[in-house]
């Protein structure tokens, strides 16, 4: 429950700091650097050495990555049909393809199936939904932003994205069957609890709810698309043309029902891709996926 308060707590102040004028008009920005150049390295490096990697990751992983194409497939297809701009396009992209697998993510699990499901939330978060905001999700913020990066560029841009080398550096240590000292699992934990706070301040610093904006078709979309869509094709995908069954595909499904996920809307506005609309999703979709959550876990029930 402390997760939850805190969650809204920081969106909200984030939202007064708007109005605060010692706080520059590229706090955002800073905020935005700090999570993707400390906050979530230090994640990979606490988490990922301690991971058991097995077949058993693939219907967890699979949520993030089958996530992230089927969003590609569906705003890419509609943008073809009428006619979007690439910025909008990427933007949902990004920011419906990724889910708050995590910070929202975890507590929601303990609180519906206990802590064994947080271990799967893990395999889901680390391994997927971290992996692919890295990979797939720098390749389509470059090539849906007013950048033109050449093939050699993009390779580049993402070989030194730090959460990339991290995860690459963690990964080597997992296989190695290595983990850091004690006091350095402290640090890099500690650090990885930042992710949240700051970069909900600055969504709250970048969350403008208009009510006559532009934004309020496609951010329904968005939102129907990540909570409706996504855990729907899941569910028919794992539980019907699969025939799963059991603790790891409900919990599985509840995490692809997560609203968008915090640092896919800050990667997205790092690119310029619709800051307004990416932070309406995330300020707007966090509340109201506690709402189509419940329903989700019923229908699973």
């Amino acid at each position: 429950m402390d997760n939850i308060i805190l969650l809204f707590l920081c969106l909200i102040l984030g939202v007064i700091f708007q109005r605060v004028k010692h706080f520059p008009k590229n706090t955002p920005v800073a905020l935005n650097q700090f999570v993707l150049y400390v906050s979530i390295p230090a994640m990979a490096l606490y988490y990922i050495p301690k991971i058991k990697i097995d077949t058993s990751l693939l219907y967890p992983m699979g949520i993030a990555w089958l996530g992230f194409l089927l969003s590609f497939l569906f705003f890419f297809t509609l943008s073809r049909l009428f006619n979007w701009s690439k910025r909008l396009t990427g933007c949902l992209i990004i920011v419906s393809g990724l889910g708050n697998t995590s910070f929202v993510g975890f507590p929601v699990l303990e609180a519906m199936f206990g802590k064994e499901a947080i271990k799967i939330g893990i395999i889901v978060d680390q391994p997927g939904s971290f992996v692919v905001l890295s990979t797939l999700g720098v390749l389509v913020a470059m090539l849906f932003s007013k950048e033109q990066p050449s093939v050699v560029q993009m390779v580049k841009k993402i070989a030194f994205f730090p959460p990339f080398i991290t995860f690459v550096i963690a990964l080597i240590l997992n296989f190695l069957q290595v983990d850091f000292s004690i006091e350095w699992q402290s640090v890099f934990q500690r650090l990885a609890a930042t992710v949240s706070p700051i970069a909900l301040v600055a969504v709250g610093l970048q969350l403008k709810i208009e009510k006559r904006s532009k934004h309020w078709g496609f951010l329904t979309l968005g939102l129907v698309f990540k909570l409706i869509i996504t855990p729907l094709f899941f569910y028919l995908f794992y539980k019907v043309a699969l025939r799963g069954s059991g603790f790891v595909i409900d919990v599985s499904i509840i995490e692809s029902a997560m609203a968008p996920m915090i640092t896919g809307a800050i990667l997205a506005s790092t690119y310029g891709l619709k800051p307004k609309l990416s932070s309406m999703m995330v300020g707007v979709g966090i509340p109201l996926s506690f709402i189509t959550l419940v329903l989700w876990y019923f229908i699973l029930k």
